[in-house]
């Protein structure tokens, strides 16, 4: 007999052709046929999925974990543990279609994330994401690689867990963008300052990661292999390269110019793009580059965003995340057994490594925050956030399983730590980072409190060019002056589609006028030239915003802060075609909602009831211009009033101010503090003693006992005027509170404006709905503030 070593291997039997089953009745078992046993093995997996995600994601846990702990159940620690039932599901033989099904998943999500990078974040990135891209990654990977040196030296290790370390200590080391991305969007911080820094530095410290494991791995091929096939596998993985950056990239650029803005791109292009992913996957297989690595490179050389990138992410994301994905992560949880851990001298060394790792990267991440000064908080958050794990992370565990590196006691260690260090940073970052409270002024911004002669500073929100004859009619009538000039921010907004990152740009100018201009060229051109035909006493800059509709707030709330903006101008959520109500995205709704609870200044929700048959840029001056304000008391209609004031020192406007009492007394119908109608009286004393003998501005007041009352006076005003103002919040008033019965909407616009609003009110007439600033520093109640100075006209 041969002394060679027993050759042990698992070996699996089955039948060719045996996809369909017959049926029971047949006498067909469905488990022995492929494709009843993969459906039955993806419906366990969306099912098991779903139901942790439903009671894990209250506490704070990202997808990902539910994903993993939803294969574990169904894996060798839980059910998995009765062998016959895991034999009948989730068998040998049939484990070879899932794994199929979950690696070309992850070759498309990949390729998905390759679409929606904007490379040029490389390029712009600051000093300070540079700075904590690069110390994330080395100060982590010198101090893990000095614990391993130290571990291997003073402890007798087997060879298999030397192996492994050094392959922990990259993997603890890095941070890759993909799982960022994901992990900063399920946070809703993707648009938030330390959003925009994570996506910015992970990038930075994937390329060190990158550049870290090619070199290794060219070290590795040259020892293991000959110069020739060394050279080959270089030379072919470059020459991949240039054909899809030098042969492919400049076809899509052309399909891109073929495609007028606005309009979809054509089902031609995108099949051709799909084909031609299949292609490079297939080619990198072929020269050793694999199918991933090679389908990403392809996803970075298409341009992010629209047209083409948001159309092949549209068409993919539903079909990969939900269907394709979830069977990745599963597989890494069915590979998992707790049992397996019997050497606790393995898991000590192992979750020594990544402690030593984990501290590094805080360390590396918080010291250059330091240096710039950032609150200790935020560049704590940050520091979680860099350490957050994530679909990068399993597939090379899986690799290192698959390439037998490890053994399933140390997968299983290694796997544990990914999941507790990503659910326990999920919660920690909620927890510590909130983007709104950096929204919370330290002074006053509002028209009301501002001085004689300060300038208003407006932040003008734009969804589409509909939104701009509006937003130029009404600043038309805020009466520049050069004592008091408008200056005058614009922001165009649009959703986050086909991008992984979100942006807020200001807009540069083309050295040469384009012949085809972009939607937010042309925006952006008609309010320049408003600007400019105003004798600059309008100063007008531009910035265009890019995030998903969740988180679009923080843009503007962000930038009103920086800018000092006393009033945020944003577009109603509906508009008007021929009298005919239109609704538009819901999303708009829940933005304009979001950006009245967290604004650092006042808001102006416009409404346009008018027809958008006209001209979308109105640049001509009225020749008279009627305002109406109606008001009922409180802090909000005080504010409508000052604005209506400041209106009316343009030659063109005709103001009317319309007080409602109540028919027994002179009060307002509103309750509030007794602070708040002191304000009230005063402000109404300082107009009438302002405006009694003028002829643009008129005082009425109409005496009302009920909520029809009110809503007579309303029907009243027709289409006479031009512009109704109103406050937003009305308190404590009875008379109002019938008139909410009637609106059966929990819009946005409150009592008054949802009936200005209402589809029954027949009338052409523009509303601008105002909420005074509610988010003051140091003030629980902003009306608290004593300070009451007035705009004289």
């Amino acid at each position: 007999m041969s002394n060679a070593p027993a050759l042990r291997a698992n070996l699996v039997c089955t039948s060719f052709n045996q996809i369909n089953s017959k049926g029971l009745f047949v006498g067909d078992d469905p488990l022995d046929y492929s494709v009843p046993a993969l459906l039955l093995q993806l419906s366990l997996i969306s099912v098991f999925t779903r139901i942790i995600q439903s009671l894990l994601k209250p506490l704070g846990q990202p997808l990902i974990v539910s994903q993993i702990l939803g294969g574990v159940i169904l894996g060798p620690s839980i059910i998995g543990k009765n062998g016959e039932l895991s034999s009948k599901v989730f068998p040998s033989k049939g484990r070879s279609v899932l794994d199929t099904v979950s690696v070309f998943g992850f070759m498309l999500f990949i390729f998905q994330i390759g679409v929606k990078i904007d490379l040029s974040i490389v390029l712009k990135s600051s000093r300070k994401a540079l700075a904590v891209g690069i110390l994330g990654f080395f100060v982590p990977f010198g101090l893990a690689s000095f614990t391993a040196f130290l571990l291997e030296k003073f402890l007798s290790l087997d060879q298999e867990l030397i192996t492994l370390l050094s392959r922990v200590v990259i993997l603890q080391s890095m941070t890759a963008y993909p799982g960022i991305a994901c992990f900063l969007d399920e946070l809703k911080i993707l648009n938030s300052e330390i959003g925009r820094l994570a996506s910015s530095s992970s990038i930075i410290c994937d390329i060190c990661h990158w550049t870290i494991l090619s070199l290794k791995y060219a070290l590795e091929l040259a020892k293991a292999k000959s110069v020739r096939v060394t050279l080959g596998s270089l030379v072919s993985g470059a020459l991949y390269i240039l054909v899809i950056a030098f042969g492919i990239r400049p076809a899509i650029l052309w399909a891109i110019r073929q495609t007028p803005e606005g309009k979809p791109v054509k089902n031609v292009y995108v099949f051709v793009v799909l084909v031609l992913l299949l292609w490079c996957g297939f080619t990198g297989e072929a020269i050793g580059l694999s199918s991933i690595v090679a389908c990403f490179l392809f996803g970075l050389v298409i341009p992010d965003g629209p047209p083409l990138g948001s159309a092949i992410v549209e068409k993919l994301d539903c079909f990969v995340s939900v269907l394709l994905m979830p069977p990745f992560f599963t597989i890494c949880g069915l590979q998992m057994n707790v049992f397996s851990i019997v050497r606790l001298r393995n898991v000590g060394v192992l979750q020594l490594v990544v402690l030593v790792a984990f501290i590094g990267k805080i360390m590396g991440t918080i010291l250059p925050l330091l240096f710039w000064r950032v609150p200790l908080r935020d560049a704590f958050s940050l520091a979680l956030i860099m350490n957050s794990k994530g679909i990068m992370e399993l597939a090379f565990l899986n690799d290192f399983k698959k390439n037998k590196d490890t053994s399933e006691e140390n997968y299983t260690i290694m796997l544990i730590s990914v999941v507790v260090i990503t659910g326990v940073i999920s919660p920690l970052v909620k927890v510590l980072y909130d983007p709104s409270r950096r929204y919370i002024a330290y002074k006053r911004r509002t028209i009301m409190h501002s001085r004689e002669n300060d300038e208003l500073r407006i932040l003008a929100c734009i969804h589409s060019q509909e939104n701009v004859r509006a937003v130029i009619s009404l600043l038309q009538v805020s009466n520049p002056t050069k004592e008091s000039h408008v200056n005058l921010v614009v922001l165009h907004l649009t959703k986050l589609s086909g991008r992984a990152s979100s942006v807020l740009v200001a807009h540069r100018k083309r050295d040469k006028p384009s012949l085809n201009p972009t939607q937010s060229e042309r925006i952006f051109n008609a309010f320049e030239k408003f600007g400019q035909q105003n004798n600059d006493l309008i100063m007008v800059q531009c910035y265009k915003g890019i995030s998903p509709y969740a988180t679009m707030h923080n843009d503007v709330c962000s930038l009103a802060l920086e800018k000092r903006t006393t009033l945020i101008i944003v577009p109603f959520h509906k508009h008007w075609i021929f009298e005919k109500r239109i609704e538009t995205s819901y999303a708009y709704r829940h933005l304009n909602k979001n950006v009245l609870e967290k604004a650092p200044c006042s808001i102006g929700i416009l409404i346009v009831r008018g027809s958008t048959k006209k001209s979308r840029y109105a640049i001509t001056v009225p020749s008279l211009y009627r305002v109406v304000v109606l008001f009922f008391g409180g802090a909000d209609d005080r504010e409508a009033l000052s604005y209506a004031e400041r209106m009316s020192g343009h030659p063109s406007v005709q103001m009317t101010l319309i007080r409602f009492t109540r028919s027994s007394s002179s009060e307002n119908i509103v309750g509030g503090t007794e602070r708040s109608k002191v304000l009230d009286t005063q402000i109404l004393s300082e107009f009438n003693n302002r405006f009694l003998r003028s002829e643009q501005v008129s005082y009425q007041e109409a005496e009302v006992n009920r909520g029809a009352d009110v809503l007579e006076v309303i029907k009243s005003l027709g289409n006479f005027y031009d512009l109704v103002m109103v406050g937003r919040r009305h308190i404590d008033s009875p008379i109002l509170l019938q008139l909410t019965k009637r609106n059966n909407e929990d819009g946005e616009l409150g009592v008054i404006g949802e009936l200005l609003a209402a589809s029954d009110i027949e009338s052409e007439t523009s509303v601008l709905v105002m909420q005074q600033q509610t988010r003051l520093w140091g003030l629980h109640d902003p009306e608290e503030s004593t300070h009451l100075r007035r705009i004289s006209l």
